[in-house]
């Protein structure tokens, strides 16, 4: 997922910030079994895709907040 993001959040001069879910009980019991989860925003933001990058979805998120 990260490097079929990496265009897009170039693109739109988005940031991309990993977390390691595992590393956080909430986030693990949030997002354990949809790993890799992909949120627009924090850790509490929208999620816009989990497993595989969801193109039509990402463009339009990013398109929105530009």
């Amino acid at each position: 997922m990260r490097a079929a993001l990496r265009p897009f959040a170039d693109a739109a001069g988005a940031r991309i910030i990993e977390i390691d879910v595992d590393t956080d009980p909430s986030m693990e019991a949030r997002f354990g079994a949809f790993v890799p989860v992909l949120l627009l925003g924090s850790t509490d933001g929208v999620e816009l895709c989990h497993f595989h990058l969801d193109r039509t979805r990402v463009a339009a998120a990013l398109r929105d907040i530009s």
